[in-house]
Formats: C-alpha cells, structure tokens, sequence
C-alpha cells in the first residue's frame, strides 16, 4: 500500500486530463485528504472527528486497521503538504459521478457534525469543497440535511 501511496503522490503533479478513470488508490487518498481537511479545520482534531473519519473510510472501502491508520496518517501528510484543495477536489471533479460526489459530501458533513458542534470554518471548507467538486447546491443541502439529523 506504501507504493501506491507514493505513486499517488508522484502523480499528484502530472497532467492527468489523459487518465479515464481514477485509481482505487487515488480515489482513498483523494478522499482521506479532504475528510482530514474538515476535522482538523478548526485547530483541533478530537477522538470523536477521528472516529467519524475512520468509519466513513471504513465504511467506503476495505481496509484493514492498519491500512486504515496508514491512509489516515499519508492523508494528514498530503494535507499539510498540499498548496490548495484543488489537488485532491480536481481527481474527484473529473472521475466522480454526482453520486460519488453526493456520498462524498455526506461524509464531510458526517465528519463536521461528529462532536456535535459545526464550525463556521468546517462549514465554509465544505462549501468550498462541494463548489471545486461542482456539487449541486440542492445534494450540498440534503447532504448537510442528513448529516444534521443523524
């Protein structure tokens, strides 16, 4: 899984207009990132933001514990490394159907709402998210909708 992270990364600053599709692995990382965004927009990152993090990625694809805690540690690092969200919100633009996307939003909302208190900054680094992913505004209202109520 280490090497799949690093070609990840490698291919992070490649044309990839050319590519059809997106990578399983690029997909994780891509998603991980942007969750990692979210809970630690704040300053903080509790145990209960972490949880709700690791079971949307859980929940998402099959990992095992340790493969969990590793993505979860390469997407901090991408995170802190990355010049902007764009890095991660254009693999997710050009590859992901408005399904995905909604899901996706879902998630981030999750994350955002695990301790009960919504951040005004984690609620404009979603709104940000969701536009560079060209979320409708209704899917971004259901997703915040649902994650709200739950």
């Amino acid at each position: 899984m280490i090497s799949r992270i690093t070609a990840f990364f490698d291919s992070l600053g490649e044309n990839t207009q050319h590519s059809t599709s997106l990578s399983h692995d690029e997909l994780q990382i891509a998603t991980a990132a942007l969750l990692i965004e979210v809970a630690t927009i704040d300053q903080r990152l509790d145990s209960v933001e972490l949880l709700s993090l690791s079971r949307a990625l859980a929940s998402r694809f099959t990992l095992s514990g340790e493969e969990l805690d590793l993505l979860i540690d390469h997407a901090k690092t991408a995170s802190q490394e990355a010049a902007s969200l764009y890095e991660f919100t254009q693999l997710i633009n050009r590859h992901c159907d408005d399904k995905q996307k909604y899901v996706l939003a879902c998630e981030l909302w999750e994350v955002a709402y695990a301790d009960t208190v919504l951040d005004k900054h984690e609620e404009h680094i979603i709104r940000r998210i969701c536009d560079l992913i060209h979320l409708r505004h209704k899917d971004f209202i259901r997703a915040k909708q649902k994650a709200r109520d739950q």
